[in-house]
């Protein structure tokens, strides 16, 4: 690590580049000299607005530059709010824990969607065999349509009138879904016949203006 200074001022901008050979650039929040973890506020990949929060271990930095000292007094950085941090990390588990729990061997893919769109809604959700399990009592049989929704028990019919309606909002999400690809796919071959049309016209064109002599044969 080239260019690394034992500490680094709120404000500054700094460009750091990784060992993967990438450049991350931003203004410093926060530096630790001591696991030497540096804190940056870099523009955002997604939204002109809204910023990216990169954690760079210089450790792992080949090369650590100051394009631009702090001037003035900064001001001190909003307390992060950590309960907010705490959720959004539980949150990112548990739909990562549903998603695992989607993949069930020898399921249809229709039913693997389907067991993660309640799972999204509903945490009581699970496989038995190729069966999903809402409730532990309302049971989803394969091809998961509405007509595959049963309990054992009469007094759940309500629970399984509300399942009925999650896979109906789950087919709806599905067909918007397809209709989009669909559209998507059609615009792309239109563009594309348009462009080999007026290639084609082109062509033709400038072959007409160029048959003074006949081709020669082989």
């Amino acid at each position: 690590m080239s260019g690394a200074s034992e500490c680094f001022s709120i404000g500054s901008i700094v460009a750091c580049k990784t060992c993967f050979n990438e450049t991350v650039e931003g203004e410093v929040l926060a530096f630790d000299p001591n696991t030497k973890m540096l804190i940056l506020k870099c523009r955002s990949k997604t939204a002109e607005k809204l910023s990216d929060v990169s954690i760079m271990n210089l450790q792992y930095c080949s090369d650590v530059q100051v394009l631009k000292e702090a001037s003035g007094v900064t001001e001190t950085p909003q307390p992060l709010n950590l309960h907010r941090l705490k959720t959004r990390l539980r949150n990112s588990v548990d739909q990562r824990h549903r998603w695992i729990l989607s993949r069930n061997a020898g399921v249809s893919i229709e039913g693997q969607n389907l067991f993660m769109a309640i799972g999204k809604t509903l945490e009581n959700v699970a496989w038995d065999g190729h069966n999903i399990i809402v409730f532990n009592e309302v049971t989803i049989t394969p091809p998961y349509k509405k007509e595959n929704v049963s309990t054992d028990d009469p007094n759940k019919i309500n629970a399984v009138n509300y399942v009925k309606k999650l896979i109906d909002q789950n087919n709806k999400v599905s067909q918007g879904n397809n209709a989009t690809d669909s559209s998507l796919s059609l615009s792309s071959s239109s563009s594309f016949s348009g462009s080999s049309t007026s290639n084609a016209i082109t062509s033709s064109s400038t072959n007409v203006g160029k048959s003074s002599s006949p081709v020669p044969t082989h």
